[in-house]
């Protein structure tokens, strides 16, 4: 079978197991008849194929739906599961530094996506020791775009 082959071959397996453990009723399997369980199982297809035939620009969309998938079935199924629009941010940026390991190609978005992401997660309860953390995102809202303009003068004229 050619490579090309791969990804439908294991995208096949992965639903059909799915509908097989559906359909067979498992009570052990409840949690997972809903439809972030096939963002999961594409998102497992993408890795696999990824790392089977060595093409791993399909790393971050792997990534990508895996992550989001479990985040869906994380709240569908758990009370405590954190419900915030920075879990997406955090979710690429995770994506963009694991596909950084296999393609040494964007880890500082995803350090910058990381970092954003748990800024806004972090900021909107805080045990009392981040306390101080209040201060600096206070400090970040006020002259954030000083800062974007700082990094654009430094971009634009770092030496090569």
């Amino acid at each position: 079978m050619k490579k090309q082959n791969h990804f439908v071959a294991y995208l096949l397996i992965g639903l059909g197991t799915y509908f097989l453990i559906k359909q067979l009723n498992l009570s052990l399997f409840d949690n997972f008849y809903s439809w972030p369980t096939v963002l999961i199982i594409i998102g497992i297809v993408f890795l696999i194929h990824s790392y089977s035939t060595h093409e791993y620009q399909h790393i971050f969309t792997g990534v990508l739906l895996l992550g989001l998938g479990i985040h869906f079935h994380g709240l569908e199924n758990y009370s405590f599961w954190i419900d915030h629009w920075s879990i997406f941010l955090l979710i690429a940026g995770v994506a963009f530094v694991i596909r950084y390991l296999q393609t040494y190609s964007g880890l500082i978005p995803g350090l910058i996506l990381i970092g954003i992401a748990l800024i806004l997660i972090f900021s909107v309860t805080l045990p009392n020791a981040f306390k101080w953390f209040y201060g600096v995102t206070e400090f970040l809202d006020s002259f954030w775009p000083i800062i974007l303009i700082g990094i654009g003068f430094y971009t634009l004229y770092k030496k090569k």
